[in-house]
């Protein structure tokens, strides 16, 4: 027998609560190009390469069990302005600044971290912070 926790694969879903769901939904896809898996007018989950889900949340859509076919999804809700960070490589940060500019999206702030890694930081229609990164921003990565 171990104390050692059984393996991670790693994220799978990350959720943002929103405002406005169709408004969010249409920046998401239209600024990053993720594909729609589903929209139930309670929330709405967003294909994010790497086998990852971005899950947009209708702001109280979720305070309290939502019951599915398969069982309950357990009550949640968030509140306030949260934090989201996407991975993109070295090679596209320049399309990034450009794309962000194209698109009148003000970039709030930009980080050149110790380990070489860039950041830029920008807002979604709700005020979430969001981050695009190059690797060096964290030693795993």
């Amino acid at each position: 027998m171990t104390d050692k926790p059984p393996r991670l694969s790693g994220v799978l879903e990350t959720s943002l609560y929103v405002a406005d769901l169709d408004r969010a939904r249409a920046f998401y896809q239209d600024l990053f190009g993720l594909e729609e898996f589903m929209h139930d007018g309670r929330m709405c989950a967003l294909g994010v390469p790497g086998g990852q889900v971005l899950l947009l949340f209708r702001l109280g859509g979720s305070a309290e069990p939502s019951p599915t076919p398969f069982g309950t999804i357990p009550a949640h809700d968030g509140r306030g302005v949260q934090h989201l960070c996407f991975a993109i490589p070295y090679t596209a940060l320049g399309e990034w600044e450009a794309h962000l500019a194209r698109r009148g999206i003000a970039v709030e702030s930009r980080l050149a971290w110790p380990q070489g890694g860039t950041s830029l930081y920008f807002r979604d229609p709700d005020g979430h912070s969001l981050e695009v990164a190059t690797p060096g921003l964290w030693p795993n990565r």
